[in-house]
């Protein structure tokens, strides 16, 4: 990637598209987009040039951009953002006007996907079905693999079996709350914080729900998990610190917990007795290292689901010149799913 100077608009070789991009640009580790101009790199062979139609906000791309990242840190300037939907402007594989879902991997050198257009490797490439909207079908695509993947996946979710969802009104906890239901799940327990967001999650197919509270126990949680949920099965966790203590203790033997995320705290206290006792299964799922070729009966069991209107998603879009208001909305745990608009056509906030 490079950055653009007033006096410097020289053309992009090889991509087909205009010199000089409009991008939101992360220029150091803690600072929040700005609006600026980039070229995109040559493109060689096995990649391809899209021209971005959305691209889906998500947590990874904020805590990457805040330098705190485990997987991930960028000292020079680069153009966020993880996933986009757009149009084939130029590529050795696909047709020029095919519809396409896209992963990136933000880089100073490989700008991500808030921008106007982005380069992507073929790999990272999946044709979009006839008939799903686009703006849905980025909307569901990191937030919903990180909730199938665990859930379907590597937790085996089986009929009848009682599912836990640890954060369950963000994103990917709504997300995992209509997933479990769809696939059968006999009991489903949201638990979160903000008490009128987990109120409207028995629309989403939630049978029970627990309330955080301040301060509290393991122990204590656990007991009031356990009287709404009874032997839990399955947990899907994005929490970790205290909220997972107590969901182990609220796990029927056997049980498997999969996390995707740690806001609650980077420490777990697990009893060795209890690991052991119950032969408890606890894994980890990370979306950013797990290959798009991995995630496509995900991909396709959502934009499937989402053909037939069976998944919500509360959606806000804005425009690539409002980044900065949806990266603000993002970061205060919006229970919505902000998505990025390049070319500011239809945006409502």
């Amino acid at each position: 990637m490079r950055l653009i100077g007033s006096q410097d608009r020289g053309a992009a070789v090889g991509t087909g598209v205009a010199s000089a991009l409009t991008a939101a640009i992360i220029d150091s580790a803690g600072s929040e987009p700005r609006l600026g101009s980039i070229t995109l790199p040559p493109r060689r062979p096995g990649t391809t040039v899209l021209s971005v139609f959305a691209a889906a906000l998500n947590p990874l791309d904020l805590v990457i951009a805040s330098g705190t990242f485990h997987s991930a840190r960028h000292e020079a300037p680069y153009v966020p953002g993880s996933e986009c939907v757009g149009v084939v402007v130029e590529s050795d594989r696909y047709a020029a006007g095919t519809w396409m879902y896209a992963e990136t991997h933000a880089s100073p050198s490989d700008p991500g996907s808030f921008a106007t257009h982005v380069l992507v490797p073929d790999t990272s490439l999946a044709p979009l079905p006839n008939g799903v909207d686009p703006i849905q079908a980025v909307a569901v695509g990191n937030s919903g693999t990180a909730a199938y993947m665990p859930l379907v996946e590597y937790a085996g979710l089986r009929g009848d079996e009682t599912v836990l969802i640890l954060g369950a009104t963000g994103a990917v906890g709504q997300l995992a709350v209509q997933i479990a239901h769809r696939r059968g799940a006999g009991r489903v327990v949201g638990v979160a914080r903000d008490r009128s967001a987990l109120k409207r999650l028995s629309a989403l197919g939630a049978d029970a729900v627990v309330a955080l509270r301040d301060d509290e126990d393991s122990e204590t949680l656990a007991g009031r998990i356990s009287e709404v949920a009874g032997p839990v099965h399955v947990v899907l966790d994005g929490l970790y610190g205290v909220p997972l203590e107590a969901a182990l203790h609220s796990c029927a033997p056997r049980a498997r917990i999969v996390n995707i995320g740690n806001p609650a705290g980077a420490v777990v206290r697990i009893p060795a007795g209890l690991l052991r006792g119950k032969q408890l299964t606890l894994a980890g799922f990370a979306g950013l290292h797990t290959p798009l070729q991995d995630k496509l009966e995900a991909l396709t069991w959502l934009w499937n689901a989402l053909l037939r209107n069976e998944l919500h998603v509360d959606v806000r879009t804005y425009p690539l010149s409002q980044i900065q208001t949806a990266w603000k909305l993002q970061a205060s745990s919006s229970h919505g799913k902000c998505v990025i608009l390049p070319d500011e056509r239809g945006c409502v906030a």
